[in-house]
Formats: C-alpha cells, sequence, structure tokens
C-alpha cells in the first residue's frame, strides 16, 4: 500500500546500519534533494532521541492499537481526506515505515543503555531542556497559586464556582450554587516554557501556549455571553450553548462561536492575528469588519483587514498535540514557537534572509540539541548557542 515510503525508510535504516550499497547511496541523495523536507525529517527519524520516543511508543500496552491508528490514518489521508490534508500523508507513511522496519522486522539498531554517541555541531554546555506543564492562578482575590506545585484537589471556591486541580493537572470550575458573581475575575497564564489546559464552567475545554494568558468570570457568564479574554495562544473547544455565545477577546478583535474547535495565535510578536477554524464555524470581528470562516480555513487579521485562506492545519495546532511542525513554514516564524517553549532568544546574522522556509516536524519533548541538530541537517542553517541566546547563520 505504501511501497516507495517503506523503500525509503528501509534505506534510512541501512544508512544507520552503514549497509547502503551504491545503489541505494545514490536513491538517498535524490529523496534528500526532492524536498527541503526530506533532510530534516531525515534526521529526527535517525536521531538517537527520536528513535527512543517511538520505542516507548512501542512498547507501551496500548502498542497494538497505537500502531492500528497509525496505518487507519495512513489508509484514510489516503483515499479519502481533503484535499487540504492530503500533502501531510507521505511523511506519516515514512514515519510508519520506519517505525515498521526498526520495531516490527527488529532492525532497531540503537544500543539504549550505551552511552550516547559523540556531540554533534550543536554542542551545549549546559542543555536546555523542553518545557513542562505548568500555570499560574491568579483569583479574583489576587492570591496567586503556581500550579505545577499544588496538590490534586480543590483548590479555591470563589462566589459559588468551585475551582480544583484534577488527578492529569488540568484546572476544573464547576457551578456549585446559585450566588455566582460575574464580577469574581481569575487569569490563568503561563511563561516561556509552559503550557496547560482549564475545562471552563460550560465544559468547553481551552489548551494554553507557552508565553500566553486567559482572563475569564469564574461563572464566564457575562451579559448573556460566555466572554473570555486571550494575550498569547490558545486553543478552543467550546461547548455548545445557542443562549450564550461565546466570545474570545484579544486586543485587537473579537471571535465569536456557539459551538466549535478553533485556535487563536494572538502573540505581540506576530505580524498578523490568526483565528484557525477546525469544526464549527467562527466570526471574526475587528475594526468594524467582520469575516465569518469555515473549517480548514485561517483569518489573517494584520490591523488593516482580515483576509481569510485555506491552511494546513496541521501546522497550527502542533504546539496542542506535542510537536512543532515546520514544514513550509516561514523560518524565523518556526524559531519563534522555538523560543517560547525553550524560553531562549534567537539572534539572526544578516546572511539569514527573511523568506528563508523550514520542513519537516519535530518532537516538542526533545531537548533544544536535539532539535537545533535536526533543524541544522537541513544544511540551510547553522546554530551557535551562547546561554540562553541562539545564534543563527547560513
Amino acid at each position: 500500500m505504501f511501497d516507495k515510503e517503506f523503500d525509503i525508510a528501509e534505506i534510512i535504516a541501512l544508512s544507520q546500519k552503514q549497509e547502503l550499497t551504491a545503489s541505494d547511496e545514490q536513491l538517498l541523495q535524490q529523496w534528500l534533494e526532492a524536498d527541503v523536507a526530506n533532510p530534516v525529517l531525515f534526521a529526527s527519524l535517525s536521531s538517537e532521541d527520536s528513535i527512543r520516543e517511538k520505542m516507548k511508543a512501542f512498547e507501551s500496552p496500548d502498542s497494538n492499537v497505537l500502531w492500528h491508528n497509525v496505518i487507519s490514518k495512513l489508509s484514510y489521508q489516503n483515499t479519502q481526506i481533503k484535499p487540504q490534508y492530503r500533502r501531510l500523508w507521505p511523511r506519516i507513511a515514512i514515519a510508519a515505515a520506519v517505525a515498521t522496519i526498526i520495531f516490527g522486522a527488529g532492525l532497531f539498531y540503537y544500543n539504549l543503555n550505551n552511552n550516547k554517541a559523540q556531540s554533534d555541531q550543536v554542542a551545549l554546555k549546559n542543555d536546555v531542556a523542553p518545557g513542562k506543564y505548568g500555570a499560574t492562578l491568579t483569583l479574583a482575590s489576587g492570591k496567586r497559586i503556581k500550579l505545577s506545585d499544588a496538590i490534586n484537589g480543590e483548590l479555591a471556591n470563589e462566589a459559588g464556582v468551585t475551582i480544583s486541580k484534577s488527578s492529569d493537572g488540568r484546572l476544573i470550575y464547576e457551578i456549585k450554587g446559585s450566588d455566582t458573581d460575574p464580577d469574581k475575575i481569575n487569569t490563568l497564564s503561563t511563561v516561556n516554557g509552559e503550557t496547560y489546559q482549564v475545562r471552563l464552567p460550560d465544559g468547553s475545554m481551552v489548551y494554553l501556549n507557552a508565553a500566553s494568558s486567559l482572563t475569564y468570570s469564574v461563572n464566564l457568564i457575562q451579559n448573556r455571553q460566555r466572554r473570555v479574554g486571550l494575550s498569547g495562544e490558545g486553543y478552543f473547544e467550546v461547548a455548545k450553548d445557542k443562549a450564550h455565545p461565546f466570545i474570545v477577546q484579544t486586543d485587537k478583535q473579537e471571535v465569536e462561536v456557539l459551538g466549535t474547535h478553533f485556535n487563536v495565535n494572538a502573540y505581540h510578536d506576530e505580524k498578523a492575528m490568526t483565528t484557525t477554524l477546525l469544526e464549527g464555524s467562527v466570526k471574526v470581528i475587528a475594526g468594524g469588519k467582520q469575516r465569518l470562516i469555515k473549517p480548514g480555513q485561517q483569518a489573517r487579521n494584520d490591523g488593516s483587514n482580515i483576509e481569510v485562506a485555506e491552511v494546513n492545519l496541521e501546522s497550527i495546532t502542533d504546539w496542542k498535540d506535542g510537536d512543532f511542525y515546520l514544514n513550509r513554514v516561514n523560518f524565523k516564524t518556526a524559531m519563534r514557537k522555538i523560543a517560547r517553549w525553550y524560553d531562549v532568544e534567537f539572534v539572526y546574522d544578516a546572511t539569514v534572509p527573511d523568506e528563508l522556509e523550514s520542513g519537516g516536524w519535530i518532537s516538542r519533548k526533545n531537548n533544544l540539541s536535539s532539535v537545533l541538530k535536526t533543524i541544522e541537517a537541513s544544511g540551510f542553517v547553522k546554530f551557535r548557542v551562547e546561554g540562553n541566546k541562539v545564534y543563527v547563520s547560513k
């Protein structure tokens, strides 16, 4: 079904075992040169960190279910997925093929009990660990609770609403009484290197990315509207309630929905604010203008106009799913994603053009050195790390 992808995967596996024939080397080189994303994909699938992550998944009790889901996804994407998703399945097929060869055919050649190989070009005296699950909750009283340190269970009770931390770390709001007060405001905030989830009183789920904040009334309802304020980036799964529209307010726009899944990127260091829809429909309102978008579309608000276009959804929700999806993404935009997660600053040499595009995808679970090594494998840029600064050159 995926002969081409399995051929490539086998060559990748053989290259790591140093068993390539001359014809294999030629095929590998042709594939690497065919797309800017392929060298990054090759580096990702060849790295020990990546193999370790795959081993954990395939050794888990649900490994059979995991593999079934991967193959089901491949089959679905290959036969009936919508046009905007179709270009995604070959790289997933390659990854699946590598997993099959390495794990299913017994070609796992990394000795995970041995010490790591010698360090590569991206050498860090003190490597930077990936971000973590954490946030700070500021209550209406002004009390601040660092959620990574808080024990599970009830955290507070404000105006008839119970606020608790679940066993899986989520923040949960539940209305317990009728004495609710819309003036009681809470703020959930993350710094660089943090992400968190909150279930609001209506059952809506919000995923908060790094360096972001969400502000809301403890009972959520204000003037017959469910209204929240967002800075940074959030992914919303809104519970249906026709009587109470759900409003996401940023400093430049409002997004109005009834029940849907969507992502809002409102970082101040981005050139435009983006609202991307996965399910349902949303209305974007800004500067006296409004646009209705459909699933698979993104509204881009640059402050003077709202433009709507179809986008690759995987490049939008990658952060929520634990990845950096970098294929065909502006390089400096991709580096801003990485900077927020690892709490570092990228400094660019004049030789690095603004229009450069990145490629491939990388797990957000990897240390910074592994991420930079994978990107550097493309051959387009080089990195030098000093403290919390990453210097980039061609």
